[in-house]
């Protein structure tokens, strides 16, 4: 499932407000992905600005990955930031439903925690 927020705010008050929850959230912003620049770079428009923030706990993640290093496919969490019309909109695929995909088990409580704080960090951004 993917999770939508929407927001009246610019693309760059929302790149700090984003960075600015996600601390509070104890996650940092590993990289930012501008898909609407690296395509324009290779000769295709995207039309509409398309962000893609890389997200990561490193508590959650060392603890995850110390139970299974195969859920490394899957980190880190990514909030992509895009604009729509007037609207920017905030959207991420459920760490529980990325989970599930994997097959991979006894990280649940785990993956439930993260999404409770991934989907705090996008409504407090938005």
């Amino acid at each position: 499932m993917i999770y939508r927020v929407e927001s009246s705010k610019s693309l760059d008050d929302l790149d700090q407000a984003l960075r600015e929850a996600a601390q509070r959230h104890k996650f940092g912003v590993l990289n930012v992905l501008d898909l609407k620049q690296t395509l324009s770079s290779k000769g295709f428009d995207l039309g509409p600005e398309c962000r893609v923030y890389d997200v990561c706990n490193p508590q959650a993640a060392s603890k995850a990955l110390g139970h299974d290093i195969s859920v490394s496919a899957v980190l880190p969490c990514r909030i992509s930031v895009f604009a729509a019309g007037e609207k920017r909109t905030l959207a991420t695929v459920m760490p529980t439903d990325l989970l599930r995909a994997t097959g991979l088990s006894g990280v649940e409580e785990l993956a439930t925690e993260i999404e409770r704080e991934i989907s705090a960090i996008m409504n407090e951004a938005a």
